[in-house]
């Protein structure tokens, strides 16, 4: 079965993502937001963001993406264009 999603439902899940499972302010997150610098996740943060966003949207991230990501706009845009591709 194939899940799609809006941006927005998208960009709701991953606030909510970030709220609940690293603890990271809500008002801290935005669109141009940086993940590392601003929201001070680390690299094993990012595994286990990528890991619950799959459970999400039952798409894994290629690695060749998800080294590009640096804000929470690129992890939304990213999951969006993922889940159109079927």
């Amino acid at each position: 079965m194939n899940k799609t999603f809006t941006y927005d439902e998208i960009m709701n899940k991953l606030t909510e993502i970030l709220v609940d499972d690293f603890e990271i302010d809500k008002s801290l997150i935005t669109p141009s937001a940086n993940l590392f610098e601003d929201l001070e996740l680390d690299s094993i943060d990012a595994v286990d963001l990528a890991v619950k966003l799959q459970y999400f949207t039952d798409k894994k991230i290629p690695p060749e993406n998800f080294k590009q990501i640096k804000t929470v706009e690129d992890v939304a845009k990213t999951i969006e264009e993922l889940v159109k591709c079927d």
